[in-house]
């Protein structure tokens, strides 16, 4: 082969190779930005329908402690939500975020299961209210009821800033460019 041939061909070989790097990185730097996008999209469905039912609850709970409706009428909505809440941890744990998130969906888990504390709490009180309209229980059930109220209320807002630090995930954050796979 004639030198000048190579030389061109030898430069045409390096760029191939620099092309074929660039879109590799360019292919890794989309996948990233995918499943970031995704996991974006799922913590934000799934807050607002937690959203969604613990305000329908909360509401419900909130008039049973004002005396606007009767315990007894709470029951049935309980059962409900803590059904739904149990859902919603089945699908939070079913989640796979990146690297970088996975405290956000282990906080979000954690989140609804402290709210099914509180609507079992909830639960505890109004079954003492509805047994015993009398006697010295009632304080017992108007704090657990108050108790689980609140935790719901806290579990809500905890839930809901999850929602926004995985609305704010930075994407393409991971190990170094040029740092070896598992070194």
């Amino acid at each position: 082969m004639q030198p000048l041939l190579i030389l061109p061909l030898l430069a045409f070989l390096i760029l191939l190779v620099l092309f074929a790097l660039v879109l590799r990185r360019a292919g890794r730097f989309l996948a990233q930005t995918r499943d970031v996008e995704r996991f974006r999209r799922q913590v934000g469905d799934l807050a607002s329908r937690v959203e969604t039912s613990l305000g329908e609850i909360s509401s419900r709970i909130d008039a049973v402690r004002r005396g606007q409706i009767g315990a007894d009428a709470l029951g049935d909505d309980l059962k409900a939500s803590l059904d739904a809440v149990a859902q919603y941890a089945d699908e939070a744990r079913a989640l796979r975020p990146p690297a970088s998130a996975a405290a956000i969906r282990d906080e979000v888990i954690g989140e609804l299961e402290r709210t099914a504390r509180a609507l079992e709490m909830v639960e505890h009180g109004r079954s003492i209210q509805t047994s015993a309209r009398l006697g010295g229980r009632e304080l017992e059930a108007q704090t657990s009821i108050k108790r689980g109220y609140l935790n719901i209320l806290h579990a809500r807002e905890a839930i809901a800033h999850q929602r926004q630090v995985a609305a704010e995930l930075p994407v393409g954050e991971g190990p170094e460019p040029y740092q070896r796979r598992g070194a």
